[in-house]
């Protein structure tokens, strides 16, 4: 069947463009065993490649099927290994160029889905963006024209949804990286006609950083969660059919499980946890400084930025 759908796909966009029934008839066939393949995957790649219209149903077709190969195509399921997100990236950088923005929906979608990404995924799709932010070229800038705005709309979603994705440094967590890629962005865009989500985007990305908080245990690897569901799957019989026994050979045995077993203990204080993320560290408080002073200036966001930390984030 996989040759037969990489024929299809080749055949699809000989032409440039892909008709609604070839659409169809891809559809039907890569999703005919539930399964895609690395191979299929590829082919999506070549076919995405060649076509010189991308229609909304091509690329939410194509968004899927990459995406549910690269979460779901090796157990366990959400997760992208360092591997699968080599191949992601070599896929659509094998020019050094990400040529649709489809392509860069795709990895961002990825990011978050996924339970868990490597962090060189996440850092390679900001850097993307970054780039075509300060050079005016790329998917996001309408085929290469240069946007009348510096930073347009449709990147500041993009940067939103990457930094705030469950798949990265930690759910709804703003890493380090992410924080001074901001201030980057920021200072070379001073003055410029922004897109109006930027100033709440730079804001509310910073201020996470300093006064967020991510448990160290948030996200766990695909190796460990390997391992988690094999025990699952492996001692939920056993521990079943121990306790079954023990009820009826034993009287009275259901009463000492508690205290043979002890009592489980209390979960992390989440409230705790959150208040003293929300203080600024003396190291925070040193960083902040740094970013600030690079431009010699304090400038209007910063200003609020400041005021913002002020009144508690």
């Amino acid at each position: 069947m996989t040759t037969h759908f990489n024929e299809i796909a080749a055949r699809a966009a000989s032409d440039g463009q892909i008709a609604p029934e070839e659409l169809a008839e891809l559809r039907r066939y890569l999703w005919g065993d539930g399964i895609v393949s690395q191979a299929e995957a590829e082919a999506l790649f070549a076919a995405n490649r060649a076509l010189s219209h991308r229609t909304p149903e091509w690329c939410d077709f194509f968004v899927e099927a990459i995406g549910e190969f690269v979460l779901n195509g090796t157990p366990p399921r959400l997760q992208c290994c360092e591997a699968e997100a080599e191949w992601l990236i070599g896929q659509i950088d094998h020019d050094g160029v990400v040529e649709s923005l489809v392509e860069l929906e795709c990895m961002v979608r990825i990011i978050e889905r996924a339970q868990n990404v490597p962090v060189r995924l996440k850092d390679y799709v900001l850097g993307v963006i970054e780039r075509e932010v300060l050079s005016g070229v790329g998917p996001t800038r309408c085929g290469g024209e240069l946007s009348a705005t510096h930073i347009s709309a449709a990147e500041c979603r993009l940067i939103r949804r990457v930094i705030f994705a469950s798949g990265g440094h930690g759910p709804a967590a703003v890493s380090r990286y992410d924080a001074e890629m901001l201030f980057r962005l920021k200072d070379a865009t001073l003055g410029d006609e922004n897109a109006s989500e930027w100033d709440d985007l730079f804001l509310d990305g910073v201020a996470n950083y300093l006064t967020g908080f991510a448990l160290p245990n948030a996200q766990i690897s695909r190796e460990r969660a390997l391992e988690l569901k094999a025990f699952v799957e492996d001692a939920k019989p056993n521990v079943r059919n121990f306790m079954g026994r023990m009820a009826r050979e034993v009287p009275g045995a259901r009463n000492h499980f508690g205290k043979v077993f002890g009592r489980r203990q209390s979960g992390p204080d989440y409230a705790s946890l959150a208040e003293e993320g929300a203080a600024i560290t003396d190291h925070e408080q040193e960083w902040l400084e740094q970013m600030i002073s690079a431009s010699g200036e304090v400038d209007d966001l910063e200003r609020r930025l400041l005021a913002r930390l002020a009144r508690g984030g």
